[in-house]
C-alpha cells in the first residue's frame, strides 16, 4: 500500500467540478491580476479569521515582509522570533534591513517560549513574530502582554495555522497583523503561490494594499514606493471555493491526529505531538519525535510510506544566517527537536487503513532494531 506524504489530487478530485468552473469564470472575465475574485476572497477570509481586513498578496513570504514594512520595521531594528520555522520568517526580517533575534522554544508545543522574550529585548527591538508552528498556536496572552509593555508590534506567522485557535480566537486575529501562506500543501492551499495579511487596523490594511500594487492609491497614482505583490485572480477564485471546506478539513485532520495518537502511544521510541489546553491544533504537520530518524524514514520509504522533515536544521544554524553569530547549543530545545522531528502523512483524506499501516511499519522497525541491539 503506497501512502504519500500529501495527496493533493484526492482533494482536487473531490472539488473538480466546482474548481474547474471557478477557473473558467476567471478566464471568461479576464480578471487575472487582483480584481473581483481576490476581493471576494479577502472579504471571506477576513471574516473567517475574525478580523476586519484581509489583503491578498503573492505568497506567505511577501505577507510577512510587507506586514513588517507597513509597520515601519527598518534597517537597524531587531525583530524577535524563533529558529524552528521555515526560512521565510527570517528572510522577511532581513529584507526589511532588520536583524532577526532568536529565542528558544517550549519543549511541549514547539512554539516560542514567552519566558525567554524579555531577556532578548534591546533598545533596537521593534517587533515579535511568534510562529504558530505545525498548526498549533503560540501562547499569545503573555506574548501580547510583553509586547504592549515594551511598545512592540506583534506579527503572527500563521502560515501553517489556517483556522487554528487560541482560547477561541482564530490565528491571525490577536497580533497587530497575521500572515498566511496558501502554498498548495497548506490546510488552505492555492494552485500556485499566494498569501494574505489579516488585521483589524484599517490604516495598516490600506498601506499593505497600496504597497502590494506598486504603491498605487489608484491606477497610475503612486503614493509611495511599492512592489508587485498582487494575488492572482485564479488563486483568489480557487481559495474562495476551498475556504468553504476548511473547517471540515481541519476537523478531519484533527480526527486523523487523534487516530495517530491512539495508534502510536504505546510505542516507547517515539513522542507524539501535544496540544496545549489553550489551543485548537489544526495539524498542518503531524510531527513525531524519534530516535534514529534517518533509519526509520528510510525503512518507511522502502515500504512506500513517505514522510517529511520540518525542519532538519534550525534557521540560526543555516549557512546563510551564520553571520548573525549563533552557534550550536545556543538554542538547545529547538536544535534537539530539529534533530528528532519526523512528519508523518497527514491530510483530510488519509484513511484509517493507511494510518494503521504507518503504525505497523514504525512498530516493526523499532522491534527489529531492538532485536538487533539485543543480539550484539
Amino acid at each position: 500500500m503506497q501512502i504519500p506524504f500529501l495527496d493533493l489530487k484526492a482533494q482536487y478530485n473531490s472539488l473538480k467540478e466546482e474548481i474547474d468552473e471557478a477557473i473558467q469564470e476567471v478566464v471568461d472575465s479576464c480578471a487575472f491580476a487582483g480584481g473581483k475574485f481576490v476581493a471576494q476572497f479577502e472579504e471571506s477570509f477576513a471574516k473567517f479569521c475574525q478580523c476586519d481586513y484581509a489583503v491578498g498578496v503573492g505568497s506567505g513570504t511577501e505577507a510577512l515582509w510587507i506586514a513588517l514594512l507597513a509597520l515601519g520595521i527598518k534597517p537597524g531594528d531587531e525583530v524577535i522570533s524563533v529558529p524552528n520555522t521555515f526560512v521565510a520568517t527570517a528572510e522577511a526580517i532581513i529584507f526589511c534591513g532588520a536583524k532577526p533575534v532568536f529565542v528558544d522554544i517550549d519543549e511541549h508545543t514547539y512554539n516560542m517560549d514567552p519566558n525567554l522574550i524579555e531577556s532578548a529585548i534591546t533598545p533596537r527591538t521593534k517587533a515579535i513574530i511568534p510562529v504558530h508552528i505545525f498548526g498549533h498556536m503560540a501562547d499569545m496572552d503573555p506574548i501580547m502582554e510583553i509586547a504592549r509593555t515594551h511598545n512592540l508590534y506583534v506579527v503572527e506567522d500563521a502560515c501553517q495555522a489556517h483556522g487554528a485557535e487560541y482560547k477561541g480566537r482564530r490565528a491571525g486575529s490577536i497580533g497587530d497583523a497575521g500572515c498566511f501562506s496558501f502554498y498548495p500543501g497548506k490546510n488552505l492551499g492555492a494552485y500556485g503561490e499566494a498569501g494574505a495579511v489579516v488585521t483589524n487596523n484599517k490604516e495598516l490594511a490600506e498601506n499593505i494594499a497600496k504597497f502590494r500594487d506598486h504603491g498605487q492609491s489608484e491606477k497610475y497614482h503612486h503614493m509611495t514606493v511599492g512592489w508587485n505583490a498582487r494575488m492572482d485572480g485564479i488563486q483568489g477564485a480557487i481559495l474562495n471555493v476551498k475556504l468553504k471546506r476548511l473547517l471540515d478539513w481541519n476537523d478531519a485532520r484533527r480526527q486523523n491526529a487523534a487516530i495517530y495518537d491512539n495508534l502510536l502511544t504505546d510505542i516507547d521510541d517515539i513522542r507524539i505531538p501535544q496540544e496545549a489546553d489553550y489551543a485548537k491544533h489544526v495539524y498542518h504537520i503531524y510531527a513525531i519525535r524519534v530516535q534514529n530518524r534517518d533509519g526509520l524514514m528510510t525503512s518507511l520509504a522502502e515500504n512506500q510510506i513517505y514522510c517529511g522533515i520540518h525542519y532538519p536544521l534550525s534557521v540560526h544554524l543555516q549557512e546563510a544566517y551564520l553571520k548573525l553569530g549563533y552557534k550550536q547549543s545556543d538554542l538547545p530545545v529547538a536544535e534537539k527537536a530539529a534533530s528528532e522531528f519526523l512528519s508523518l502523512p497527514m491530510y483530510p483524506e488519509l484513511a484509517f487503513e493507511q494510518q494503521k499501516q504507518v503504525k505497523a511499519k514504525i512498530q516493526k522497525y523499532y522491534q527489529e532494531n531492538l532485536k538487533r541491539s539485543g543480539e550484539q
